[in-house]
């Protein structure tokens, strides 16, 4: 049955919003976007055809608010809503409000999200289709005491689960009976949080497994094929980073049963649309249901990319009443594609998401190698309200390590500065022998990649970064004209790269060159070109390009592989030593308090959980870094608090 639309509101924002724009486009339909307060400059307002504004920066208030986006809807003229991935676009209730408001909703039908939107009903449906599930507990009775006992029963180590939503929120890895109540309250405290239940189901924990989800499509006329399997193995705070298709452990056998294990759980609830039937598998080849996402995935484009199709078209084409445009026997795989996530995020701090301001960032343009983003022009804010993927990197190639390399060349020209972002950790990644050699499970980054390990290790800047910083860093103090110094007069400087401060002496050496002296050797830099952007620069003959970008205070650089904050601290205050910052315990960014467990004049030890924040779709827990009392704790739960606050002051005991 043919359904005529012809203008789609995107309900989503960022990359997603972006991506599902330019299709509807190409295919000739008008686009109409919805932005909150804090997105009211972003990229994807930019590339719609019309936009719509639906409230504060808060996603309860905006993205997240059904009529707000419904009222957008028919303000516009928006006949279609697309929505996305994350936020509504697992929300049975929102699907059906589409439907009454006269909208085409562009995904499954409310029945079938609302059949595999809740973990413990949908395990139980597998189950009846006879799909391997995991072992577990999925029961109404959701009482610690009954958890308790499932788990024992189970056997630990199990993984604790928000029946409603994903995303790696709401889930706890507990491997032990001592931590299982703290886990169990903090994994409904995050549920309740993100999906708005806080019920919770529990699985035996299965370790070092792959894994694997099968992409699954349907139309509105019962024909339901899969398009092969997704490897989505490496994983921090079970949310992917890289994702490659197809995964090197999956055999054609293999890929037939997993494929048909999953186009059988789409066919139990009359799937139509894109979906996806992830799966963990064992070294020994078995395989087991996780879940089902009715939606489409971050990671498509690898799919897309080995298929040779576009899945958002086959969803518009589906919603408008078309049939499949392939056949099962049609399905064909061509080559390797790897996808990594580029975030704003601290590796080295746990992951930790980040916020502020990008002050200057490149994308890059390689054969084989496609890129998906919502970055607006320079400057840009990562919002602290909302997840923290700045952009998505796919590269594909004839073989895996031809897309491996690819996708290695592409993050070391991919640029962006002002904020810390997990590119290294992604190189890094990618060169692990682990996964070069097609070894990675959900255990390689545990593993590989411990805080403080080799495999997580800083890359530090080499002297000939460190000179050239500091060359720039004196250019700009003394210039006149463009790079040219004002006289031979030496500069001692102190110059911050990073943690690291070093004494320095600077020389000019002629027009554009300087002599940088500092305990260990002697450069001479020869400033060849300085465009906006990147610095062509000469040492000793060998001749390189910087990328940089100057904030006003700060030079930012990246040469290859690193990436380095440079800034003149010559006459900047003594740093605190580290026992008294460690004493003040401020917010890692902008957000909300959502837990609060000390009071002023507690005594508390190392690592004692203090405060908890929720920011960019988490929560965060706040813990002491030393034994003390605590002096003052100025926030409340339900404050707003801003990057750099003081949440909790403590003195020595």
């Amino acid at each position: 049955m043919s359904t005529a639309f012809s203008k789609i509101l995107v309900a989503n924002r960022g990359e997603i919003a972006c991506r599902i724009m330019h299709t509807a486009a190409a295919m000739g339909y008008r686009t109409v976007a919805v932005f909150s307060d804090a997105d009211r400059y972003a990229r994807h307002v930019q590339c719609a055809d019309e936009a719509i504004h639906i409230g504060a920066a808060a996603a309860a208030e905006s993205y997240l608010n059904a009529d707000k986006l419904i009222a957008a809807a028919k303000r516009s003229g928006a006949d279609a809503v697309h929505p996305g991935y994350g936020f509504l676009s697992e929300n049975a209730e929102f699907a059906s409000a589409c439907r009454a408001a006269g909208r085409v909703f562009i995904g499954p039908s409310p029945k079938a999200i609302g059949a595999m939107g809740n973990k413990a009903a949908a395990k139980r449906l597998m189950l009846e289709a006879d799909v391997p599930c995991v072992p577990g507990y999925q029961g109404s009775d959701q009482s610690d005491a009954r958890f308790s006992a499932e788990a024992r029963k189970i056997g630990y180590p199990v993984m604790v689960k928000a029946a409603a939503g994903g995303g790696g929120r709401g889930m706890r890895l507990v491997s032990m009976e001592t931590e299982f109540s703290g886990a169990l309250a903090a994994a409904r405290r995050e549920a309740l949080a993100a999906f708005g239940s806080d019920e919770l189901i529990l699985e035996k924990a299965v370790v070092d497994a792959r894994h694997i989800e099968i992409q699954v499509f349907g139309d509105n006329n019962g024909n339901i094929i899969h398009l092969g399997e997704r490897d989505c193995s490496i994983q921090r705070r079970h949310q992917k980073v890289i994702e490659e298709a197809p995964s090197p452990a999956v055999s054609s056998e293999l890929r037939q049963r997993m494929g048909a294990a999953a186009v059988a759980a789409a066919r139990a609830i009359d799937y139509s649309g894109a979906g996806t039937v992830e799966f963990l598998l064992t070294g020994n080849g078995e395989f087991y249901f996780l879940e089902m996402n009715t939606r489409i995935q971050v990671e498509h484009p690898v799919t897309e990319a080995v298929v040779g199709v576009d899945l958002v078209r086959w969803q518009i084409e589906v919603a408008a009443g078309g049939r499949l445009p392939l056949a099962q026997a049609n399905v064909a795989m061509r080559g390797h594609a790897i996808e990594a996530r580029l975030y704003a995020e601290d590796p080295h701090g746990g992951f930790l998401p980040r916020s502020g301001r990008i002050v200057d960032w490149e994308m890059p343009v390689l054969e084989g190698v496609r890129v998906d983003h919502g970055l607006a022009d320079a400057p840009t804010e990562v919002s602290a309200y909302y997840d923290p993927m700045i952009a998505k990197i796919i590269a594909h190639g004839e073989t895996r390590e031809e897309a491996r390399r690819r996708l290695i060349q592409a993050l070391s020209a991919c640029h962006v500065h002002g904020i810390v972002t997990n590119r290294a950790f992604l190189l890094a990644a990618l060169r692990h022998p682990a996964f070069v050699d097609g070894r990675a499970t959900i255990g390689f980054i545990p593993t590989h990649f411990q805080p403080k390990s080799a495999g997580l290790a800083r890359p530090e800047p080499d002297a000939v970064m460190t000179a050239l910083a500091t060359a720039l860093l004196a250019a700009r103090q003394t210039r006149n004209d463009g790079w040219r110094s004002t006289g031979p007069r030496a500069i001692p400087m102190k110059v911050a790269l990073g943690r690291t401060v070093t004494d320095m002496k600077v020389t000019a050496a002629g027009l554009r060159a300087w002599r940088v002296e500092a305990a260990a050797a002697t450069y001479v830099i020869e400033v060849l070109g300085a465009a906006t952007g990147a610095v062509r620069f000469d040492v000793d003959g060998h001749t390189r390009t910087a990328h940089a970008a100057w904030d006003g205070q700060r030079l930012h650089l990246d040469l290859g592989d690193v990436s380095v904050t440079a800034e003149d601290v010559t006459l900047a205050p003594r740093v605190v030593d580290e026992a008294l910052a460690a004493s003040i315990l401020r917010a890692p960014m902008n957000g909300r308090i959502v837990a609060v467990y000390a009071n002023a004049g507690d005594a508390v030890t190392k690592g004692q959980r203090l405060v908890v924040l929720e920011a960019m779709k988490m929560q965060h827990e706040i813990v002491a870094e030393r034994d003390g009392t605590i002096a003052s704790l100025p926030v409340k739960s339900g404050d707003q608090v801003a990057t750099r606050q003081v949440m909790v002051e403590l003195v020595a005991v």
